[in-house]
């Protein structure tokens, strides 16, 4: 009797993507950029930053060099990197794409929430108040893009997430840091959850105006400015 060979095991399998200690440190690194905890202007080290990850300097300075590439930093030979500024009138243009690509995305999406989906995104807004709290910046700013990049993500438009994806990483908001555990912090925290009462609700015209609401503090308290 003719014994069937073992069949060989494919080295061709699927691969499961880790996010890599470079993409880790760049996105906590544009995080403290984009809340304004390293304020335009700083000059910051590749061996200072390694130190404080705990890792070695390599990874450090792969992130700083993409961070570069995106505009969020500039080199200064023998000192480091500085932290790049963004004019207000920059700004205003950067949220002004936002609210033209993200608002008709929401009050169309009212209409067609998966309502299943909703106990996660609970604790994904409940999380966002939680770093609001703690005036956790770096948490805020990553939960807050995993939070509205996944529900355009909801929306079915992958070019439409891209793009929005690209304008959050030119957006600033040089006064948050400066606004820890303040009124306005939790404020913005809390209209995540308001934003999923209203898609559990339906009620697109409502959404759209909250959304307008929330994508302007990037040019009002985020950016210092008074709002009405």
């Amino acid at each position: 009797m003719r014994v069937r060979a073992a069949m060989a095991v494919s080295a061709i399998q699927k691969v499961v993507k880790v996010a890599s200690l470079r993409d880790r440190i760049g996105e906590s690194l544009s995080a403290a950029i984009i809340s304004g905890e390293l304020a335009p202007g700083t000059l910051v080290s590749v061996p200072t930053l390694a130190a404080q990850f705990a890792v070695s300097a390599t990874p450090v300075r792969e992130a700083m060099l993409d961070l570069e590439q995106r505009g969020f930093v500039a080199s200064v030979r023998n000192k480091g990197f500085r932290v790049t500024e963004v004019s207000e009138q920059d700004l205003r243009e950067i949220i002004e794409l936002r609210q033209l690509l993200e608002v008709p995305a929401m009050r169309a999406l009212a209409g067609r929430f998966p309502a299943d989906t909703l106990p996660g995104w609970r604790a994904l807004a409940a999380e966002i108040s939680a770093c609001a709290e703690k005036a956790n910046l770096t948490g805020f700013i990553e939960r807050d893009r995993e939070f509205h990049l996944g529900l355009l993500g909801l929306y079915g438009n992958d070019r439409l997430v891209g793009a929005v994806r690209e304008l959050r990483l030119q957006t600033r908001m040089v006064n948050l840091a400066r606004m820890a555990h303040s009124q306005e912090l939790s404020e913005s925290a809390r209209e995540h959850h308001l934003m999923l009462d209203l898609l559990e609700r339906g009620d697109g015209a409502a959404l759209e105006a909250l959304t307008i609401k929330h994508l302007g503090h990037v040019v009002g308290w985020w950016a210092g400015n008074t709002e009405v």
